[in-house]
């Protein structure tokens, strides 16, 4: 490996005269920060961690849009959900730019291989398992999608809210048999093979896993790992939604804790548990499996989950859909052979959109011009180095019973700050000192004294440069916002 220093920063990437780097991307379905390697008390993760000990582990890493087709498509085309237009779980970003090339597609043009298992692009959980979903077959060479006993035992799951498909409801199924039986196991499988034909090519090998996306299903040891009497929901003072804007509440959860008990919450909390471990467990066979291919040392692997996601936070939100940290925020691990901060954690704030011209760099592959994000390379050289930069995440609220119009969501994260807009700010305007206030329990933009508006009118200032609130006229379905 060399380092190039190229107009002051650091490219970190593979020497030129040698083998191109094979990258294997790992993408998991609204999985938050509940991983060791992140803090979490609770998570037993082993795999994952190992993994953030050997490359870059970003603590502040911020998805574009917590909704899985937007921030997909966002993450994996290098641009901003405004450039694509994508908000829904509908809309395909090649309606709004039909010749734009994906991140697959530039390792392609230089001359790799790219593959798909499971879940990259759009699926609608459960009920596309075992098809293309949301695909965007351009991004691809072959693509493999698993079914497993999963689908066929959905009539054994529990759904704490009968009224809502087991899609979008609390959910679950300690279920009987091994890991290899399940999509995600089977997903694991498939690409272990993939990765054993293709091992004598450059190949992008992407693997998606479908959990903990609910329903919340995984082999039962895993729910052995978490026994109920640990888990707990979490605390948020008895008044914390005074000052929050109606606009900032989810419109699929609008009320606390969906009107369930505490004893069910904290069920829904085991089993949501139980299948990061079971993701974890399927990371693992894919490091294996590099390791026993001779693999290891000539792969970037790439780790992130598609958006955050809430476990009863601010007494009671759940899922996903909100501009809140817990949402906004979620783990990306990238390690490139030989990179100088390996073994690393990074505080600095990144974002999705910088997972694109990062890895293009790493690689020495040619990427797009139009790219939205940076190159992550002075921080995998140095995760400590100085890094002025922000992240913007955005969410579209469709009109109801709360909201006379549709509302755009816009928020900026800095190192210090979260300011958030809805509307522009005619619906409502949030802001939270991280340094004292890391859960955002105290909306700072209710009272602010005139150095809070100073900061105020500069991150809005920021903001708007990266993100719009006005209503958007492009095509979108509120019923899948």
């Amino acid at each position: 490996m060399v380092l190039f220093l190229l107009f002051g920063c650091v490219t970190v990437s593979c020497d030129a005269g040698a083998a191109k780097p094979n990258v294997l991307m790992i993408a998991v379905d609204d999985l938050a920060c509940t991983l060791g390697c992140y803090g979490d008390p609770l998570a037993k993760t082993p795999h994952l961690d190992r993994l953030a000990a050997s490359g870059v582990c970003f603590l502040n890493a911020y998805n574009q849009l917590p909704l899985c087709n937007p921030t997909r498509a966002s993450l994996m085309t290098g641009r901003r959900p405004d450039q694509i237009g994508v908000y829904d779980l509908d809309r395909h970003f090649r309606d709004q730019l039909p010749d734009v090339v994906t991140i697959p597609q530039a390792f392609q043009n230089a001359g790799y291989w790219a593959g798909r298992v499971g879940k990259i692009y759009h699926y609608n959980v459960p009920a596309s398992i075992g098809t293309d979903g949301f695909d965007d077959p351009p991004s691809w060479n072959q693509t493999v999608n698993p079914i497993g006993r999963d689908k066929a035992d959905e009539h054994l799951i529990t759904n704490a809210e009968p009224q809502r498909k087991i899609s979008a409801a609390l959910s679950w199924l300690a279920a009987d048999g091994q890991d290899e039986e399940q999509t995600d196991g089977m997903v694991t499988t498939e690409a272990i093979k993939l990765m054993r034909q293709r091992r004598d090519q450059p190949f992008f090998l992407a693997v998606g896993f479908f959990r903990p996306h609910t329903p919340y299903v995984a082999p039962k040891k895993y729910f052995d790992l978490y026994p109920l009497e640990t888990i707990r929901l979490p605390y948020s003072p008895p008044n914390d939604r005074d000052d929050i804007p109606v606009a900032a509440f989810a419109h699929n959860c609008p009320i606390p804790n969906y009107g369930l008990d505490p004893l069910t919450l904290r069920q829904a909390t085991q089993a949501y548990y139980a299948c990061v471990s079971f993701v974890d467990a399927q990371v693992g066979r894919l490091l294996a499996a590099l390791e026993e291919n001779g693999l290891r040392d000539n792969t970037i692997v790439v780790f992130w989950s598609d958006h955050g996601y809430h476990l009863g936070e601010h007494n009671g939100v759940w899922q996903k859909r909100t501009l809140f940290e817990q949402c906004a925020r979620s783990p990306m691990i990238i390690s490139v052979p030989g990179a100088e901060g390996n073994g690393q954690a990074c505080r600095r704030v990144v974002e999705y959109v910088d997972l694109f011209p990062t890895l293009t760099s790493a690689a020495n592959v040619a990427a797009p011009n139009e790219l939205a994000g940076n190159d992550l390379a002075p921080l995998l050289h140095d995760p400590l180095a100085t890094w002025d930069e922000d992240a913007v995440t955005q969410i579209l609220r469709p009109a109801d019973d709360r909201l006379a119009d549709p509302v755009m969501g816009c928020s900026i994260r800095t190192q210090r700050y979260r300011y958030t807009e809805w509307a522009e700010g005619t619906a409502g305007v949030e802001l939270y000192d991280h340094h004292a206030d890391p859960m955002e329990f105290d909306n700072l933009a209710i009272d602010p004294d005139q150095s809070l508006q100073r900061v105020m009118t500069d991150l809005s200032r920021r903001l708007s440069k990266k993100a719009s609130g006005k209503r958007t006229t492009v095509p979108v379905n509120p019923a899948r916002l």
